[in-house]
């Protein structure tokens, strides 16, 4: 379907990949990896056209029809969510008016000769549109932005008075409208919550029938959706066979296996140089000296890429807190309106967080999952209630309004010495490299950071501290899967208490050992792990 052929890219001084091939084939899901600024949007854009090769060749037939997805979403303004998201099926909607026009056409009379090629444009007309799913082109909409959590309520909503993380939504609708031959998915779980998630990876399991590439940070969504693994680093483009779990065992196997391999060589060829080196001035060893030699120039000498290591960090023991550590009693939450009146949120909300409990809080999106936190960690007062930390608790509280409070010219070296001031620089540089700032990244300035860098500065900040209670809002939003899984392995071993909030199941599923849910201003606790937590409320909804 797509064929990329001896490509070689090159961004300034930097060669992303020399001389690489793959192949997007009919029908196959793929997920694309690398290291950030190895090359993978480059790939997207190379497919797409709006960048062009240095070299090599990229084969598609014309009536393939890509869609692609990134996170770069235009300014969107003047249409209602519904109609935005059928303008990028713009293609289809002139082919139905061209149907239209040549059937009026046909009850006019003409010649045979005429009517002939009327008829041919017609069914080849016909055939592309019902190719594109014309025909159910606003019901498909209407599913797809109910499924993406805008429903019909919204559907004739002006698409300027949606905040950013719902314009995404309706990007991400206009182009799985578009059911498109080849889907290219840049991050498409960003600002979804997991029912959102869910029916995304349900919708291109089951509904999709098109190829599929796509990057993800999501480890189940990438693990339940491809079925190969196309890797963008050290200069060229691998492939493996299975979906993500299966690449990182894989990947470990071949370079365990290029390591052998270039043990052997540097043995073989120490030996072949030693021999050289040793007879090289004998006149009676001259002939076979100059064997080796040749032998020696044909040689492709193995090298071994670089490993990607993720710096391990001993975290100081927090202090112990209480038994208790969280008391909350008839808590409730209502917000003004800035058009008057008021908003619920929760009411009537009971409970106890006890020393050493890793708990979710789930709940579909708006249900006050961020408004709980708050009121946990006294960054807004309840209406009704009370909220009474246990002794000795010291609590840290995460959100994307963090990153906002970072001092925009400080370093990150600077930043995380402001909160270790009596530390050593090499137990910062350690902390640091944690959080994958190594070598001159720590010298970069807070302002030049990615958001994603700046969410692992705040993670840095609050592991740094001597806290024994840690209040998480969305703390994997922005990380790639390594970011993700440094942190997961930090909070596994964390000794104190964490209360958060995750869209990622993964993260969930290796961490938590209880459940808080919010459901229509209610609060529903599952003295049980995250798994335990999908199996009784999937009993509880069938109930």
């Amino acid at each position: 379907m797509i064929h990329l052929t001896n490509l070689t890219r090159q961004h300034g001084n930097r060669v992303l990949f020399q001389n690489a091939s793959v192949q997007i084939l009919p029908g196959s899901r793929n997920g694309l990896v690398g290291a950030n600024g190895a090359g993978k949007t480059t790939l997207f854009r190379l497919i797409t056209g709006e960048e062009h090769a240095d070299a090599g060749d990229i084969s598609c037939n014309k009536k393939t029809v890509i869609g692609y997805f990134s996170q770069d979403v235009d300014e969107m303004s003047g249409r209602s969510a519904l109609t935005e998201v059928m303008a990028a099926s713009a293609q289809t909607v002139k082919l139905g008016a061209e149907i239209a026009e040549m059937e009026t056409a046909m009850a006019t009379p003409m010649s045979d000769d005429a009517m002939a090629d009327l008829l041919e444009r017609y069914g080849d007309t016909l055939a592309d549109y019902e190719h594109r799913g014309g025909y159910d082109l606003e019901s498909r909409a209407q599913a797809v932005l109910t499924g993406l959590g805008i429903g019909p309520g919204d559907y004739d909503r002006p698409v300027e008075t949606f905040s950013g993380g719902w314009k995404m939504r309706i990007a991400l609708a206009r182009i799985l409208t578009l059911n498109p031959d080849v889907l290219l998915l840049d991050e498409p779980t960003n600002h979804l919550d997991v029912e959102s998630i869910v029916w995304l990876e349900n919708w291109l399991a089951n509904d999709f029938k098109g190829a599929l590439l796509m990057t993800s940070h999501d480890r189940d969504f990438m693990n339940r959706l491809v079925s190969r693994i196309i890797e963008v680093g050290n200069g060229t483009i691998t492939t493996y066979g299975g979906n993500y779990d299966f690449y990182l065992k894989e990947r470990e196997i071949r370079r365990e296996q290029l390591l052998a391999s270039h043990r052997r060589q540097q043995e073989m060829l120490s030996k072949e140089e030693e021999f050289i080196s040793r007879f090289a001035a004998r006149a009676s060893h001259a002939a076979q000296v100059q064997s080796r030699v040749k032998k020696l120039e044909k040689i492709d000498r193995i090298e071994i890429p670089p490993e990607q290591k993720t710096i391990k960090f001993e975290f100081a023991e927090p202090p112990r807190s209480g038994d208790d550590v969280v008391k909350f009693e008839g808590l409730a939450k209502t917000w003004s309106l800035p058009e008057g009146g008021e908003k619920p949120v929760f009411s009537g909300i009971d409970g106890l967080i006890r020393r050493g409990e890793k708990i979710a809080v789930v709940g579909v999106n708006g249900a006050g999952k961020s408004t709980f936190l708050k009121t946990l960690i006294g960054e807004t007062a309840p209406t009704a209630g009370s909220v009474n930390l246990g002794a000795s608790v010291f609590p840290g509280y995460f959100s994307q309004h963090s990153m906002d409070l970072l001092n925009p010219k400080r370093t990150v070296f600077q930043t995380v010495q402001d909160a270790m001031p009596t530390a050593s620089i090499g137990v910062i540089r350690n902390l640091c490299a944690a959080f994958l700032f190594r070598g001159d990244d720590v010298d970069k300035r807070i302002d030049k950071l990615s958001g994603g860098e700046k969410s692992r500065v705040v993670l840095a900040l609050l592991l740094a501290k001597p806290l024994n209670l840690l209040v998480l809002d969305e703390p994997t939003n922005h990380l790639d899967i390594e970011s993700r899984a440094v942190l997961l392995e930090a909070l596994q071993a964390f000794t104190g208490t964490v209360v958060l909030v995750s869209h990622d199941r993964h993260f969930l599923r290796s961490l938590v050992n209880r459940v808080f849910e919010i459901d229509h201003g209610e609060m529903r606790t599952f003295e049980g792990d995250y798994n335990y937590y999908l199996q009784k409320s999937a009993q509880l909804r069938e109930g």
